[in-house]
């Protein structure tokens, strides 16, 4: 098969290398998925980068793909042949990722796939849509809630913004230019801020009052401001705090208002927060309309300039794989 890899951690232009390898044999309990989309995600370029040390001979990066099993291992219906499916988490704790032409991986880590979905926008499906879904709903319903999504243009924010509106919910965003800010208006997001131009504190409490939720990018620079727009029993869910990694923690303004602190890592959720993230996405697909934002589409031969377009981070959206 064809694939991209690469043997040890560094930049792209150094480690990443394009070639054949073997075509992987599915497992008991597994699944060889033929590839057709792979997404890059900010996670899948910092592993390479050195966030994971490798402990295998080669990485195949990336988690989230979409294509067609061709093959199943020992224990798994046999009439899951031919089925579309999308993959996430298909690189955590395994050396075989999506950036290559297959993919054998646990059988509970492909997904049925809709017809209405196209490969590319199921490669987008994983990462950052189980990220949004655990940020918004592991503490229970938002129905009639004001949820806050900073960030409103990543690809997490992109998808929470989508799914607290399919769900009942107020949104508000935060964003930093006007293409940010159309962007999240796409989404449904109801009330959008430019916090480079515009207080966030002030119009918040000017809108709304206060929030009830927050799905968070930058938990330890954003903390601060948090402490102040939250109302009582509020969930604030972080699934990154790369700004400031280690923040004080202002427990007296946060303790007088009971709320609940939930950091968010896709990779290890319950089997449990996984199954229920499946149900409801695959309702999301049936009843929603998604918007999937698709920046940048390369061939498996550009792997590297596709690494590079996510470090950057100068488009707004997903960038995809296309694997021949």
């Amino acid at each position: 098969m064809r694939a991209a890899w690469y043997e040890k951690n560094g930049p792209a232009a150094d480690v990443m290398q394009v070639g054949d390898l073997p075509d992987p044999v599915p497992g008991a309990g597994e699944v060889l998925v033929r590839l057709y989309a792979s997404a890059v995600n900010p996670s899948d370029v910092k592993a390479r980068a050195g966030s994971r040390k490798i402990s295998w001979d080669r990485i195949i990066p990336n988690s989230d793909g979409a294509g067609v099993i061709e093959r199943v291992g020992a224990g798994v219906d046999a009439a899951r042949v031919g089925q579309r499916v999308w993959t996430f988490n298909a690189q955590w704790e395994r050396p075989g990722g999506t950036s290559a032409q297959y993919v054998a991986l646990p059988a509970a880590l492909a997904v049925p796939l809709p017809d209405a979905v196209s490969f590319e926008q199921g490669a987008c499906l994983g990462i950052p849509v189980m990220t949004a879904h655990r940020c918004l709903f592991a503490d229970g319903p938002v129905s009639g809630k004001t949820v806050l999504v900073t960030g409103g243009a990543g690809v997490v924010a992109h998808y929470a913004i989508q799914l607290a509106k399919w769900a009942g919910a107020r949104v508000v965003t935060t964003v930093s230019s006007k293409a940010k800010a159309d962007h999240a208006r796409a989404a449904g997001a109801d009330i959008v801020i430019d916090y480079r131009t515009e207080s966030v504190v002030e119009r918040i409490r000017k809108e709304t009052g206060g929030v009830d939720h927050v799905v968070e990018v930058e938990f330890g620079r954003n903390l601060a401001v948090t402490a102040q727009i939250i109302r009582p029993n509020a969930v604030v869910a972080s699934y990154a705090s790369t700004g400031d990694p280690k923040p004080p923690f202002p427990y007296y303004d946060l303790f007088r208002l009971n709320p609940v602190i939930r950091p968010v890592l896709v990779y290890s959720m319950s089997d449990a927060a996984k199954a229920q993230a499946q149900a409801d996405i695959a309702r999301w697909l049936a009843q929603a309309k998604p918007v999937f934002a698709i920046a940048e589409r390369f061939a498996l031969d550009e792997v590297v300039r596709a690494h590079l377009a996510v470090e950057r981070g100068e488009k707004i959206g997903h960038v995809i794989l296309a694997i021949g």
